[in-house]
């Protein structure tokens, strides 16, 4: 707590807590006096402490004081000290109270430390206990709202709060009685009561915390200088012939005793007229700014200084021991000092080394002298066993003679209560003989006394440990809504800015192209917008909004690095409109999406199932979920062990794709940082893979786009082994036969395919493509290869593999479709075949609003049967087989036509090697 520790001294508001119990001005003090319960209390008054260490662990008096700003409690040693020593905040605390434990015990229980408290009856320990609650629930129930200051409070809030308090006081009274404030325990009363002596001097003495003492005794020697010998001129200055009793001091009435004394002084100016040896005094040496003490005999004046030399005797001893303590700390200092300066002052080498040979020499010593202390201790600890059980062995002992005199004791008892029922019977009264029931009367209620005392005690515990869980749990769910309303507003103003942002950026790229016009009305606007956005704003609380990440949790760049300035602002564009879409999510779709997927305990094929792949996994189950879908789709290919027999495979000779797969290591997703940094293990594992999967599928080999489909599947899996298997899945039973076969014949069958489905579903747009001649095969083609794995941005990427990996190919077709009919309106604005595919180049890392695409694919493309996709499919390749083979008959003719040319070459004529020999 040294922050609590450096805040406290000074100005601060404990301080002057603890130096002045009296609480505002005079006025105040007078309508305290005409109306106690009008006025607010103050929360302070002595308690016990555990805490130490070592041999001065044990209980230590405190002054402790409520700190209502800050909801803390300080603690000083006494009440007139200038620095707490330190404080507890009761914020975050709870309190418990233990039936079994001493009587007035408590603890305080925070975050980060169980403070044990110790109060003189238990009336006190419970008026502290409900006192401390009632001050967190006001703490608590005040912050409506984080306060731009401390000290700020709305001003209509007031009503609200004190009906709040006053229903919670209600709600406390159900649990336990509210307890009456014990008079002269706590409060600005108890300042003026002497501090409870301890055993030892320097027991009570905080070691932790010796700067504030050495501070506060300072702060006394200070202070005392001028008051110590008035004081004792007071004191001496009393009728010694006076009988009057002295009279005792009322904290109401400040006035009351100083008009009777002749030399008055202010009566809580405590820390600035009083010695500290004089906060210590016991209850028969009253406080000398109280004024003169009346009519006191020598006798009494005897015994008081008597005692006060006690005191100061003990003090002085505590003193002493604390300066032998520092003179040890500072010779051990000056000793160090001394090696350090010889060491520094010797002029060559070899005298430093023989310094430091000789501090060899000191440390064997003390290793030396060490191992022998340990040894001594060793021998001491055996004869302090011994010792223990001779002590254990003679306490027996005394137990046993203990139960004998009891026992003794016992028949004395009896023997007395016969003779004197012997001498109170009547001559002519009969003897009744004492029963066993009669003799055991008395222990059976003394046990009865005990249990009725255990039962209440457990009963007041129980009622008051209700009580604090009660109050505990609606400070938690105040605080949780708390938490809810602020995480949802910071959300919408990160959404906010984001959108502000973006909104700039794309005006910036306009302004690039703009006339002078139409630049100074942009501007206009922007500023417009800026005003009205800093004076909705103003009032709202700051909110630290968390900046864009450079890398997503897949290591993409989530602003890729474009050469073109155009792009790059587009690309900045794109990542806050993103994170726009996201945040506005986030409580509405993404959080019950979460709740959903951290419900769905095991896997199975469902239609629930279905729309929450179409949603999106979230990334905490992806990879669960991925590794179910790839064993679905392999379970009859999946053989133990094939994995690692295709490595060594691998190892023993080197396929012939191997030169082709090192080649596309390297152009392999250059914008994630796993495969771009050179410490990455990444490329190892997408090697191995490729490599392995080329042995195990030897029609295929390799094909120019499994290394990002294999890549893709190692950035979510993680593990080689699960990727690779993956790859099979996609390549063997996701998508059709002779799809990354060396003719690509089914891919090129999905390119006729797709272009009759987007003349069905998007006439308009094929209609524009048409006139201007765009073969949309040369952008689509890579689509449908790796499964966008270079087009779209990580997000949406992730999501489609999440519904392709469920429902195959016809997710690819799905997507496709809602890409162009995302992007339809900004297409039909061009009108020339080069912007068109220039935009078609990029238009795809544009889309940033991934909910508006998957409602496209599934809902706005819809009706989409498998079976009309089987039967295009089928039409196209009977077509293309047809093209094919056709083909291969035009390119026979034409070789049997260029060797029967070759046959017939024309004489005469001489080649360049013949000309070359002749010359």
């Amino acid at each position: 707590m040294k922050g609590d520790q450096e805040d406290s001294p000074g100005s601060e508001e404990p301080a002057g807590l603890s130096r002045s119990p009296e609480v505002g001005p005079p006025e105040e003090s007078e309508d305290c006096a005409r109306s106690p319960d009008a006025a607010p209390k103050k929360l302070c008054g002595y308690l016990s402490k555990f805490g130490g260490k070592g041999p001065i662990r044990g209980w230590k008096t405190r002054w402790f004081f409520y700190d209502e700003r800050k909801c803390h409690l300080y603690y000083s040693r006494t009440a007139q000290d200038a620095n707490p020593l330190d404080s507890i905040d009761l914020s975050g605390a709870i309190f418990d109270c233990k039936a079994d434990a001493e009587e007035g015990t408590f603890e305080i229980k925070t975050p980060s430390r169980v403070i044990t408290l110790k109060a003189t009856t238990k009336q006190v320990m419970l008026y502290w206990l409900q006192q401390l609650q009632m001050k967190r629930w006001e703490f608590h129930s005040g912050q409506t709202a984080p306060p731009a200051a401390p000290d700020a409070a709305p001003a209509g809030n007031g009503p609200a709060l004190h009906l709040d308090l006053e229903q919670e006081e209600a709600e406390l009274k159900e649990f336990l009685c509210p307890v009456k404030t014990p008079t002269g325990l706590v409060g600005a009363a108890a300042a003026l009561q002497p501090v409870p002596a301890m055993p030892l001097g320097l027991q009570n003495i905080s070691i932790k915390h010796l700067g504030t003492e050495i501070q506060n005794t300072m702060h006394t020697i200070r202070g005392s200088k001028h008051t110590q010998g008035t004081s004792l001129g007071l004191l001496m200055e009393e009728s010694p012939l006076s009988g009057e009793q002295p009279s005792t001091p009322d904290s109401s009435a400040p006035g009351s005793e100083a008009a009777d004394s002749p030399k008055p002084a202010p009566k809580f100016s405590l820390p600035a007229s009083l010695p500290q040896k004089n906060k210590r005094q016991s209850n028969t040496f009253p406080f000398f700014s109280e004024g003169l003490v009346r009519n006191r005999t020598a006798q009494e004046k005897v015994v008081a200084l008597e005692q006060q030399v006690l005191l100061l005797t003990e003090e002085l001893k505590s003193q002493k021991e604390l300066v032998q303590i520092l003179h040890k700390a500072l010779e051990a200092a000056q000793q160090e000092k001394r090696v350090s300066s010889a060491y520094l002052a010797a002029a060559e080498d070899k005298d430093r080394l023989e310094l430091v040979r000789h501090q060899v020499r000191q440390i064997s010593e003390l290793g030396r002298r060490v191992e022998a202390l340990e040894k001594e201790r060793e021998s001491l600890a055996h004869s302090v066993s011994l010792r223990e059980q001779e002590v254990q062995e003679l306490q027996e002992h005394v137990q046993l003679l203990m139960d004998k005199n009891q026992a003794k004791q016992q028949v004395i008892c009896k023997l007395s209560e016969k003779v004197t029922q012997d001498f109170t019977q009547h001559p002519g009264e009969h003897h009744v003989p004492p029963t066993p029931a009669d003799r055991d009367l008395l222990s059976q209620q003394e046990i009865l006394e005990h249990l009725k005392d255990d039962m209440e005690a457990y009963r007041t515990q129980n009622h008051f440990l209700n009580s604090e869980i009660h109050q505990v749990t609606k400070i938690w769910r105040k605080v949780a809504e708390k938490e809810k309303a602020l995480l949802m507003k910071c959300a919408y103003l990160q959404a906010r800015n984001c959108q502000v942002e973006s909104k700039y950026l794309a005006g910036l790229r306009r302004l690039q192209e703009a006339k002078a016009d139409e630049c100074s009305e942009l501007l206009r606007q922007f500023i417009q917008e800026a005003l009205q956005w800093e004076a909705g704003t103003a009032s709202a609380d700051s909110v630290q909004l968390s900046p864009v990440s450079e890398y997503d949790e897949y290591g993409f760049l989530t602003v890729p690095d474009y050469e073109m300035e155009d792009l790059k602002l587009l690309a900045k564009i794109q990542v806050l409109e993103v994170r726009s879409h996201h945040l506005l999510e986030l409580e509405a779709v993404e959080r019950p999406l979460r709740q959903r997927w951290a419900a769905l305990s095991e896997l199975a094929p469902s239609a629930e199932l279905k729309q929450l792949l179409r949603a999106g996994v979230p990334h905490e189950h992806r990879p669960r979920v991925w590794r179910w879908l790839v064993h679905c789709r392999i379970q009859h290919l999946h053989t133990p062990g094939c994995y690692q027999e295709l490595l060594n495979q691998g190892r023993a000779c080197e396929h012939p794709a191997a030169r082709q797969i090192e080649l596309d290591l390297n152009r392999t997703f250059p914008n994630n940082k796993y495969f771009t940094c050179p410490t990455s293990i990444f490329p190892e594992k997408l090697r191995r893979v490729l490599l392995a999967f080329s042995w195990h599928n030897p029609t295929i080999g390799y094909c120019q786009g499994l290394n990002r489909l294999a890549a893709i599947a190692l950035l979510v899996l993680k593990e080689e082994e699960s990727a690779f298997w993956c790859l099979v899945a996609i390549v063997e039973s996701i998508m059709p036969a002779e799809y990354y076969s060396k003719t690509l014949i089914a891919s090129q069958v999905d390119q006729r395919v797709l272009q009759d489905l987007l003349s069905e579903k998007l006439p308009r747009l094929m209609a524009h493509l048409g006139q201007h001649h765009v073969n949309l095969s040369l952008i689509t083609f890579n689509w449908f290869l790796v499964v966008f794995a270079d087009s779209l941005i990580s997000d949406i990427l992730l999501r489609v593999w999440d519904a392709f990996l469920y429902e195959g190919a016809k997710v690819v077709f799905r997507y496709a479709l809602a890409i162009f009919k995302y992007n339809e309106e900004p297409i039909l604005q061009l009108q020339d075949s080069l912007e068109i595919y220039q935009y078609l180049r990029f238009f795809t890392k544009t889309i940033c609003d991934s909910r508006k695409l998957m409602n496209i694919a599934f809902n706005d493309m819809n009706p989409f049967p498998m079976k009309q996709l089987q039967q295009l499919r089928a039409a196209h390749r009977e077509r293309l087989e047809a093209e094919l083979r056709e083909l291969e008959l035009l390119k026979a003719e034409y070789l049997e036509k260029q060797a029967s040319r070759g046959n017939t070459r024309p004489e005469g004529g001489a080649s360049e090697d013949e000309g070359e020999g002749d010359a």
